[in-house]
């Protein structure tokens, strides 16, 4: 992979890692890209954190995934049915890859909760400590989701700057 789209993906890790949740990581990564500046990415991808409001849903790195598509390719005229199903192929193809990669795209799933485990308090976030960090496989999952993105841009070689 470009070094470019590399140090990307080890963004959205470093966002992750300072606290962030898994969507504004990914998000936040690539949103100069599209004319987001950092607040406003972080902002956008803040309600998707823990599978959309710690509801355990979807995956919010793959939620990141979801709205980068979305700023990508996503169609701005309301009867575009071509571009709204381009932009419904691709994300598609990108969360079939992260399901392939990580087993699931459903929050829940992928930190092996389904159901078993009552989330106390749902909507309040989790503490980050070094226990929270061993534990969790959410900075694997940031990761593995902006490499995914990176490697679609790399695709169709787009040469985003670092």
């Amino acid at each position: 992979m470009r070094a470019d789209l590399e140090a990307r993906v080890q963004r959205a890790v470093d966002y992750f890692m300072q606290g962030y949740g898994c969507c504004q990581s990914v998000v936040a990564a690539f949103s100069d890209m599209y004319g987001l500046d950092e607040t406003l990415a972080l902002k956008v991808g803040a309600g998707f954190g823990g599978g959309v409001g710690r509801l355990r849903m979807m995956c919010g790195a793959v939620s990141g995934i979801v709205t980068l598509v979305g700023l990508d390719c996503g169609q701005t005229e309301g009867g575009d049915r071509e571009g709204k199903s381009h932009c419904y192929k691709v994300v598609q193809e990108l969360l079939a890859k992260s399901k392939e990669q990580n087993g699931s795209i459903i929050c829940a799933e992928i930190l092996g909760i389904n159901g078993n485990e009552k989330v106390q308090s749902s909507y309040v976030a989790s503490e980050r400590t070094a226990e929270y960090y061993k534990k969790r496989p959410c900075a694997a999952k940031v990761e593995s989701a902006a490499r995914i993105f990176a490697e679609y841009l790399e695709a169709k070689d787009v040469t985003p700057e670092a």
